[in-house]
């Protein structure tokens, strides 16, 4: 193996020198050519020295595999390099699938062993029985005490149609519990929930823009249609993207043929392309809405920002996350795949949504988003105003309330999780997802069980008012201000059951979502988690009053002689 890595490194010599001698035959003005040549040389000598010199063997593959990803990291962070046996993560990247046996697998902080958190419905762990909360003890008789839930996940992907045996610890059962499962392709739920809404108003939930999502939008929306919908709300929210083309055949089914959603520019002229609908659309008049919020990024932007563009749909949530970035993949020696960066997307205005500069790094290194002091003017088709560098900043902006501080640590503790598994040992079946509801007995319940916890949790008044006295005696205040602060202390102090009292609304919803999941899956947390939707009833509200839908993707009147002036370079140029 030594001797095979030691040719590996001979071959690459060879080919680096090779490259040197012909760049040198050019002229040295040609600086960037020439840094290339030396510093491909320099690595490579500098991997020489330490396979012949260094005190220890050295794991070729493992060192350099760091080095390429440290490169690659200060690029940006979808450049990365996969090696022949790391193929399945790029494969599940780009086709939404991998062969395995459909769960996710959470980390038991108190156990120290991994999990079943979420089976998804009608996937090899839901078909064999395997219910959240199952503690994972060995697969295939090999005790997985000591290994994370990235180790495990790793154990159980494979190659679909392959078996093995899990051994799980059930709540409540005493006897470990034995399951025989066959790994099978498994596609993540693109569309996992749909329906129509009260007013005929249609909803689709569209997770992801890998796989075929165009096709089973395509579906969800006939099906609507079917039932009689008079306008339609796509939601985004968390939607990371995935492939473009399938985002333009989606758009394509609200937006005549010809329409030109996307051009890309990059270095080379080969990274610069236009998508255009090529397609007869299925509805052009159906007012529409669209959810997004940070996490929406990706080709849900380019979805989200080719429908504000064109005015065709009323963008409402929070900002999205501003990835203008294109990536291909290309292959490398030996097996391995580069997925990197290679152009960034304009959509219809002419704007790129892109909100963090990569190339311009702080002195530390870090990176920040780009400010809006430095972002530029683009209009619609109507003429009204948008931006560039910061994502899509929707029409409607919904503010977001913040989540207590007490439902993190709920949360990160498994005490919501936990709570579930108790609950779902005491019922075997609850109210559809449309009427459940956590009882004031259920939440009485849920207080006993943190209590009996031993649940602690840092309250940020105290961290905050800990940090005044410091600085106060620091300036020399404290003294004269000391019954000031003692007071303010007694009534800070830290009181569990006063925040679950005062919190309990949202600890409610949590509760619920993490319950009604165990027995509907994903779509039942969808539908409660619609139950008190901000950005969904603002959406529901626009789409019923008719008057301000269109005035809102109209351009306001002090605007219409530039609309006029847009409208002759609406193009990308």
């Amino acid at each position: 193996m030594k001797g095979l890595v030691r040719l590996r490194w001979m071959t690459l010599a060879g080919v680096v020198l090779a490259a040197i001698g012909i760049l040198l035959g050019f002229e040295r003005g040609d600086d960037h050519d020439f840094k290339l040549a030396k510093n491909m040389d320099i690595f490579n000598s500098v991997m020489k020295e330490l396979d012949m010199f260094y005190v220890d063997t050295i794991d070729a593959d493992k060192v350099v595999r760091q080095g390429i990803d440290a490169m690659l990291y200060s690029l940006d962070p979808y450049t990365n390099y996969f090696p022949e046996d790391d193929q399945s993560e790029l494969e599940q990247m780009l086709k939404n699938t991998y062969g395995g046996i459909g769960s996710i697998i959470t980390w038991n902080a108190k156990l120290k062993r991994s999990m079943i958190g979420e089976p998804y419905e009608g996937m090899p762990a839901d078909k064999a029985g395997l219910k959240a909360g199952d503690i994972l003890m060995a697969i295939d008789g090999q005790d997985l005490a000591g290994k994370n839930n990235q180790q495990i996940s790793e154990m159980l992907r494979g190659q679909a149609g392959t078996s093995f045996k899990l051994k799980v610890q059930r709540p409540g059962v005493d006897a470990p519990m034995e399951f025989e499962l066959v790994r099978r392709p498994i596609e993540l739920p693109i569309i996992p929930y749909y329906a129509k809404l009260e007013n005929q108003i249609g909803y689709i939930n569209l997770s992801t823009f890998s796989g075929s999502p165009a096709k089973e939008f395509k579906q969800a929306l006939l099906d609507l249609k079917k039932q009689g919908i008079s306008s339609l709300i796509i939601d985004l929210r968390n939607n990371g993207g995935g492939l473009l083309d399938e985002a333009v055949d989606i758009a394509n089914y609200f937006l005549p043929r010809g329409k030109t959603l996307v051009t890309t520019r990059g270095k080379l002229k080969q990274a610069g392309m236009t998508y255009k609908t090529l397609r007869e659309p299925i509805d052009l008049d159906i007012p529409l809405a669209v959810l997004v919020n940070s996490n929406t990024a990706s080709a849900s932007e380019i979805l989200a920002g080719s429908f504000q563009d064109l005015d065709r749909a009323v963008i409402v949530g929070n900002r999205t996350y501003g990835k203008g970035l294109v990536q291909t993949t290309r292959p490398l020696p030996f097996g391995g795949t580069m997925k990197l960066t290679t152009a960034k997307y304009y959509i219809p205005s002419g704007r790129c949504v892109q909100a963090i500069d990569y190339q311009h790094r702080n002195e530390d290194g870090s990176v920040g988003r780009i400010p809006d002091s430095l972002t530029t003017v683009f209009h619609t088709a109507a003429g009204r105003i948008v931006r560039d560098g910061g994502g899509v900043t929707p029409d409607i902006v919904v503010k977001q309330e913040k989540l207590p501080n007490i439902l993190f640590y709920l949360v990160n503790d498994n005490l919501i999780f936990d709570y579930a598994t108790q609950y779902c040992l005491k019922h075997d079946t609850i109210a559809s997802p449309y009427d459940f509801k956590i009882t004031d007995e259920d939440y009485a319940e849920f207080i006993e069980m943190v209590k009996e916890s031993d649940f602690k949790y840092d309250q940020q008044t105290e961290k905050m008012l800990k940090n005044l006295k410091e600085m106060a005696e620091f300036e020399g205040y404290l003294k004269d201000a000391s019954a000031e602060f003692d007071a303010l202390e007694k009534k800070l102090k830290h009181n569990l059951e006063h925040d679950l009292t005062y919190f309990a609304k949202d600890i409610k919803t949590m509760l619920a979502i993490e319950i009604v999941k165990r027995y509907y899956y994903q779509r039942g947390g969808i539908i409660e988690q619609l139950k008190d939707d901000p950005d969904l009833e603002k959406a529901k509200e626009i789409l019923t009053d008719v008057v301000k839908y269109k005035k809102m993707l109209s351009a306001p009147k002090d605007t219409l002689y530039a609309a006029t002036s847009a409208s002759t370079n609406f193009q990308i140029k």
